[in-house]
């Protein structure tokens, strides 16, 4: 769940773990660009995670999660409906849950587009299977997560979360923190469950472990396999958690698929789970004995807002 919602909204796995008797690993950092080149890199980088977050679709327009119940759900502003959504037409319709199913009728007074088109009874698409349908009123929309049960997550394009929205801090950019990382794949099938801030869980399937080198310590990271994706996905905690950074840990992914055994994992990149902007996410955390015994200086720090 890229937190697929982010997928906070859930963090496997950092297993941390020396390696007596084993061969040293790579003490230097990954082989960088020249160094203009690399702090350009980085810095595209930056502006286009700060460009996905100041969005009209970003987590920050996230204002509501709303779970959906077997049979009749009606939505809109007015007291009597079963889900309300604040703002917007007093009755949006009616989502019809069965078995699994989901159909949504709209009130025939409701200004609505469904997929940005004329709004009619329709299928609705939950994430877990692709790209999700989206009902939209004005500047507020909503759509169907799973986690476990059916949920509706609204949006506001005029959120004030969004509208006061002036970027993340980050640590500085430090070429000692993109690491040439050993990549030991794991068993075929393998998985992890991971649990997430609602207390529920969900097994992933495990790409492998990197190992890597930090002040002449030896430290190991598990990787998650999203499928069909060109990177390797990793959930971690560190000891700045709660200080400098958000307190359940950061989102990373490799630079690339491993080749040769190797693979480039930049702490640069560390980011910020949904969890750290709003509290209607559902977010995965990591296990216990995932949490890294180091300080990763490297990253986005935690997001202070009001």
């Amino acid at each position: 769940m890229r937190c697929r919602d982010f997928r906070l909204a859930l963090c496997p796995a950092l297993l941390l773990f020396l390696l007596p008797g084993a061969p040293a690993l790579a003490a230097t950092p990954a082989a960088v660009p020249a160094e203009d080149a690399y702090f350009a890199e980085m810095r595209d980088w930056r502006q286009r995670r700060h460009d996905r977050l100041a969005s009209e679709d970003g987590w920050l327009t996230l204002v509501g999660l709303e779970w959906l119940r077997e049979g009749s759900n009606r939505i809109g502003s007015d007291a009597d409906n079963e889900i309300r959504i604040a703002g917007g037409p007093a009755y949006w319709g009616t989502v019809e849950l069965s078995a699994g199913e989901l159909r949504f009728t709209p009130h025939p007074a409701a200004q609505l587009t469904i997929d940005d088109a004329a709004a009619g009874p329709t299928r609705l698409v939950p994430d877990a299977e692709g790209k999700p349908t989206i009902v939209r009123s004005d500047n507020l929309s909503f759509q169907v997560i799973l986690r476990g049960s059916y949920a509706l997550r609204i949006k506001d394009r005029r959120a004030p979360t969004l509208l006061s929205f002036g970027g993340v801090d980050s640590y500085p950019i430090d070429a000692r923190w993109r690491k040439d990382t050993r990549f030991v794949p794991a068993t075929p099938g393998e998985t992890i469950s991971i649990a997430n801030v609602l207390g529920q869980s969900e097994d992933m399937t495990v790409a492998g472990t990197v190992e890597f080198r930090h002040d002449g310590r030896d430290f190991s990271l598990l990787a998650l396999q999203e499928q069909g994706a060109s990177s390797l996905w990793f959930l971690f905690a560190d000891r700045s958690n709660g200080r400098e950074t958000y307190g359940a840990g950061r989102f990373l992914y490799s630079d690339g698929l491993p080749e040769n055994g190797r693979l480039v994992v930049d702490f640069n990149k560390s980011y910020n789970p949904p969890c750290a902007f709003t509290e209607f996410s559902t977010c995965p955390l990591p296990p216990q004995q995932n949490r890294l015994d180091l300080v990763v200086t490297a990253g986005e720090k935690d997001y202070r807002h009001d």
